[in-house]
């Protein structure tokens, strides 16, 4: 990291504050004096207050955080939009809108929406509509672009953020304290101090002296960046060295089975659970756990072997009375097969009842045909008469 010294300090205005009847009483412990009505600040105390800031955003960055610069009056825009971008970092240096912390869910639709312009823009899929139509939709790329181009690459909240002029900033530290994001702050004689986690007092109405503060901040952000890998290696867990100083791989594979170890002692806790339940659910199938848990001791399992049971149940009496012939004579009785041949008999009484209705049918036919004939007979007779 650039250190700075009292000296650049003295030659960018740091140590001017504001006229005295605007002073703030808290900002006292650091002030040094006035002179010609101005209060002059006490360097000796912003010197290492700076550093400790300094030192605080290298540690957040090394740690993978990210740092939002945040400056939107007029001395202030273009160093903190130069040193922001120096750093890779988000910045706000234009009008901060309401929310942008505390409701940044709203916030990335609209950061979502100039990506969109900016890729039909790219694309040239304006060329297909008219004036009308691309010069709205110009105008939208241009406003969201002025107030959320700084942060359209910033994926989540910030971890720490840097603010130039306190009392012009108040509702974007506000926000930071709700959420409880640290807030690194440039403060002047005409300021309050609550609400700043590292205090560096000083002028915040020069531009050299905004400069020296930016840049020092930026240049923290890189000096973290470089030291990124460093702390990674070392952060959690020991990591051995070989003679390049290149970290063994052994650290690795013991990081690695250790999953496998875990993955084991869950298997066993899971099998003992399954034999414990496996008696419980026996016992609930047979409806008698009593006997189950009798059965499984090994006192009782001799008892359960004796030849004299073995032999009890191998009587040859029970199997003579489950062989009975009687029962099976009875199965075998020709009468139930008598029984089961009334069917036939009765379809042939039918047959012959049917038979016998069908000659006397014809019978009838025949006699009627013969009285008929009998008639013509008579008829004709008494014609002839």
């Amino acid at each position: 990291m650039a250190d700075v010294t009292m000296r650049q300090m003295l030659e960018a205005g740091v140590h001017f504050g504001h006229q005295t009847r605007y002073w703030n009483p808290k900002m006292a412990p650091f002030i040094f004096g006035q002179r010609n009505k101005i209060h002059i600040i006490n360097l000796e105390k912003s010197l290492p207050m700076a550093r400790e800031a300094c030192a605080f955003v290298k540690g957040t960055v090394a740690d993978g955080g990210t740092v939002l610069f945040v400056g939107t009056k007029r001395a202030a825009r273009e160093a903190i939009r130069t040193h922001a971008a120096r750093c890779e970092m988000p910045f706000v240096s234009q009008r901060w809108l309401g929310g942008m912390l505390t409701n940044y869910k709203t916030i990335r639709q609209s950061v979502k929406r100039l990506m969109t312009l900016e890729q039909m823009a790219d694309e040239g899929a304006f060329e297909g509509l008219t004036k009308k139509e691309v010069l709205g939709l110009s105008r939208e790329q241009e406003k969201l672009e002025r107030s959320l181009g700084g942060i359209k690459k910033m994926r989540s909240l910030p971890d720490v953020m840097f603010v130039i002029d306190v009392e012009h900033e108040d509702i974007a530290i506000r926000e930071a304290r709700k959420l409880g994001i640290p807030v690194v702050a440039v403060v002047d004689t005409n300021c309050s101090p609550e609400g700043v986690d590292y205090i560096v007092p000083g002028n915040d109405d020069a531009m050299r002296a905004i400069e020296l503060y930016t840049s020092l901040i930026a240049d923290a952000v890189l000096d973290g960046k470089a030291s990124l890998p460093e702390v990674a290696l070392g952060e959690d867990e020991f990591v051995e060295l070989d003679e390049e100083g290149k970290p063994k791989k052994a650290s690795k594979k013991k990081a690695a089975r250790k999953p496998a170890a875990r993955k084991k002692a869950g298997k066993k806790a899971a099998a003992k659970k399954t034999a414990k339940k496996a008696p419980a659910k026996k016992a609930d199938a047979d409806g008698k756990p009593a006997e189950e848990a009798k059965s499984d001791k090994p006192a009782k399992e001799a008892k359960a072997d004796k030849p004299a049971k073995e032999a009890k149940a191998d009587k040859p009496a029970k199997e003579a009375k489950a062989d009975k012939p009687a029962k099976e004579a009875k199965a075998d009785k020709p009468a139930k097969e008598a029984k089961a041949d009334k069917p036939a008999k009765e379809a042939k009484a039918d047959d012959k009842a049917a038979e016998e209705k069908v000659d006397a049918a014809a019978d009838k036919k025949s006699a009627a045909q013969e009285k008929a004939e009998a008639k013509g007979d008579a008829k004709a007779a008494t014609e002839e008469k």
